[in-house]
C-alpha cells in the first residue's frame, strides 16, 4: 500500500521529521510513502528514503492553489491511492479537495501546529482557513492535544473524531553518550563553556530574536556561555546581524542544517525554545531523549515534558528571568542517561508509535476496500 503524504516544502524542518522517522520505523514490504513536496523547497529528497523506496512529487507551491490541485489530483487519481495524508494544517483544503475529486477513499486532514497573538495578517489567515481545512477530511488527526483543541471544534475532540499521533522520535538515535559528549564539545573547542543550545528554523515561529535576548542577559553572568543554533530559514540573515548588533558575534555559532544532532545534544548544557507557538514539537522530544535540561516557552504544549528538567516561562517573563532560569537549569546536572527511558515511558518513542500509525493505514484501507 502506497500512502500519498503531503507535507509542503522540504526544508528539514519538524514535519517531515516526523514523517520520516515513521517512514523508516514501518514494514516497508506492507507499507510505502509516496511524498509530495512544493516545487520551490530549499532542500532535495534524501537519497536514503529513496533507497528504501520512497518517491517524491514536486508539486506547485501554495501560492498558485489552482495549478496545485490540478497537479495533485491528477497524480492521485493516476496512483489510486487508497490515503492521502495531509500535513499543512490550515492549508490542508486545496490537498484534499484534490483527493476526494480524484476519488480517494481515505483523506486525512493531520493538525501539527497553533498559532498566537502577534502574527498580524498570518495570523488572520489561519483563523479564516482552520475551519476550511477539514472539509473533505474523512478523519481528523493531531500531533497533541493542545494543537488538537485548537484546530478542530469541542464537540468533535469529546466524540472522539481526532486521532492523537505523536511526534515520536527514535529514542535510540538520541540517547546521551558521555564519550560522544567529550569527543563533540573537543572538536567545536567548547570543552569548558556552558553550552547553550536551540534547534529550529529560521521563522518568526521560533522567535530567535528573543533567544539572543536571552543569551545576551545569561552571556553577563556566565561569560564562558556559547549558543549553537542549529538551522536555517529566511530570517538567518537578521539573527545573523541581530547577533553582530548585541556583541555576540564571537560565542553564537550558526551552524546550518545538520544531520548530527544526536552528537550536539550531547554537547549541549540546556536547551532553550522559546517559540511563539508550537504543537509537540520534535526538537523538545529529542533534546529530552538525550537527557538535555530544557527552558521551553509556555505557549508550547505542556505534554512536551517528559522528564524532570524542563521548565516553562511565559515569554513575557523577560530576558532576564530566562536568562536565569537557563543557567539553574544547566547547572541542576541531571542523570543525562536516564532521558531515554523518559521518553519511551511518555509513548513518544518511534517503536511504540509506529505500530499506532501502521495499524490505523491497515484498518481504514480494508474498511474502505469492504465497503
Amino acid at each position: 500500500m502506497r500512502v500519498a503524504q503531503v507535507i509542503g516544502k522540504l526544508a528539514a524542518g519538524g514535519v517531515e521529521a516526523v514523517v520520516n522517522t515513521y517512514y523508516q520505523r514501518l514494514d516497508h514490504t506492507r507499507i510505502q510513502f509516496d511524498y509530495f513536496i512544493d516545487a520551490d523547497s530549499p532542500c532535495d529528497p534524501p537519497q536514503k528514503l529513496i533507497a528504501l523506496g520512497a518517491r517524491y512529487f514536486r508539486i506547485p507551491p501554495t501560492t498558485r492553489p489552482l495549478a496545485r490541485i490540478l497537479t495533485l489530483r491528477r497524480i492521485f487519481a493516476q496512483n489510486h491511492y487508497p490515503i492521502v495524508h495531509a500535513h499543512m494544517t490550515t492549508l490542508n483544503l486545496p490537498v484534499l479537495l484534490a483527493a476526494r475529486w480524484a476519488g480517494v477513499p481515505v483523506r486525512i486532514c493531520h493538525a501539527h501546529s497553533t498559532s498566537a497573538p502577534g502574527e498580524g495578517a498570518r495570523g488572520l489567515l489561519k483563523r479564516l482557513l482552520r475551519p476550511t481545512a477539514r472539509l473533505f477530511a474523512t478523519h481528523l488527526m493531531a500531533c497533541g492535544q493542545a494543537t488538537a483543541q485548537w484546530m478542530f471544534p469541542a464537540r468533535l475532540l469529546a466524540t472522539g473524531r481526532v486521532t492523537i499521533l505523536p511526534n515520536a522520535v527514535d529514542v535510540s538515535r538520541f540517547c546521551f553518550c558521555e564519550a560522544v559528549r567529550v569527543q563533540a564539545r573537543a572538536r567545536l573547542g567548547l570543552e569548558n563553556a556552558l553550552v547553550v543550545g536551540h534547534v529550529g528554523r529560521f521563522m518568526r515561529q521560533k522567535n530567535h530574536a528573543f533567544l539572543l535576548e536571552i543569551f545576551a542577559a545569561l552571556r553577563a553572568r556566565r561569560p564562558d556561555a556559547v549558543l549553537l543554533l542549529v538551522g536555517d530559514g529566511e530570517l538567518r540573515a537578521d539573527a545573523e546581524a541581530r547577533a553582530a548588533a548585541l556583541g555576540l558575534k564571537s560565542c553564537v555559532r550558526f551552524l546550518g542544517i545538520r544531520h548530527d544532532l544526536q552528537r550536539l545534544y550531547c554537547a549541549m548544557d540546556v536547551f532553550i525554545l522559546p517559540s511563539f507557538y508550537e504543537g509537540l514539537p520534535v526538537v523538545g522530544v529529542e533534546a529530552q531523549a538525550c537527557g538535555l535540561p530544557c527552558l521551553l516557552s509556555a505557549a508550547v504544549d505542556a505534554h512536551t515534558a517528559v522528564g524532570g528538567a524542563v521548565r516553562f516561562l511565559p515569554l513575557r517573563a523577560g530576558a532576564q528571568a530566562w536568562a536565569q532560569a537557563a543557567e539553574a537549569l544547566a547547572s541542576s546536572q541531571p542523570v543525562r542517561e536516564a532521558g531515554a527511558q523518559a521518553v519511551r515511558r511518555a509513548g513518544l518513542d518511534i517503536s511504540q508509535a509506529v505500530r499506532q500509525l501502521s495499524g490505523l493505514y491497515e484498518a481504514l484501507a480494508t474498511r474502505e476496500k469492504s465497503i
